[in-house]
């Protein structure tokens, strides 16, 4: 089990192919916040409306100098068609190796349907314009997170 990101910690910085296969790096994003999301599979009722949502608020979001990443362990093709059948406008990449994933502590154990699995953990890292993690949610729901996580930035 990989370790929980805390406020003022660097986040991690990865390189990642998006749904067209181009690099994607947290680096590229320097002088910006990022909000860095990661969702356990494309094409799935909630990651389609955590990804939705994140989608309908993605001006609001950039106007407020925030940048939005979804990171998943979907390879690009399954990303694209994500991405076109639910017209998504939110960057997405892939991590099919859960490095990223693992290195930001959002994969290892969790409970799913009352059983222990180990997968992916729906979470949420803030992170500034400097590369610090500003805040690391975890176990997040995907319903009603992005309207959470704009009012706690208070956007």
């Amino acid at each position: 089990m990989s370790e929980r990101l805390q406020p003022g910690d660097t986040a991690p910085d990865f390189t990642l192919p998006d749904a067209d296969g181009n690099e994607v790096s947290l680096a590229s994003h320097k002088g910006r916040k990022v909000i860095v999301y990661f969702y356990p599979a494309a094409l799935t009722p909630g990651c389609t409306k955590q990804a939705c949502d994140f989608t309908d608020n993605l001006e609001l979001l950039a106007d407020a100098g925030y940048d939005v990443i979804g990171v998943s362990p979907d390879k690009p093709e399954k990303l694209a068609k994500f991405r076109e059948k639910e017209n998504l406008k939110v960057t997405l990449v892939g991590d099919p190796d859960k490095s990223v994933l693992t290195a930001y502590g959002a994969f290892g154990e969790k409970k799913l349907y009352g059983k222990v699995v180990t997968g992916v953990i729906r979470s949420t890292v803030v992170v500034d314009e400097e590369g610090k993690v500003e805040r690391a949610l975890y176990n997040v729901k995907a319903t009603g997170h992005v309207a959470k996580i704009i009012k706690d930035l208070g956007i």
